[in-house]
């Protein structure tokens, strides 16, 4: 796994989470929801690629 697909799933994930406080700071719904979903998406992809460390290194911390 690239450093630079770990980067932008950290990305991903923090630009979620501003865009979910943001939009619950101005009283938008459209907003906070598609900053949760950024947020979900980017957490799952973290997910995988830890996953897929473990597969790949299965006796590695």
């Amino acid at each position: 796994m690239s450093i630079v697909k770990k980067l932008r799933h950290k990305a991903e994930t923090a630009e979620g989470a501003t865009k979910k406080t943001v939009g619950k700071a101005l009283g938008n719904e459209r907003m906070e929801a598609e900053g949760s979903a950024e947020q979900a998406k980017g957490n799952a992809k973290q997910t995988g690629d830890k996953f897929k460390q473990k597969i790949r290194h299965p006796f590695k911390h």
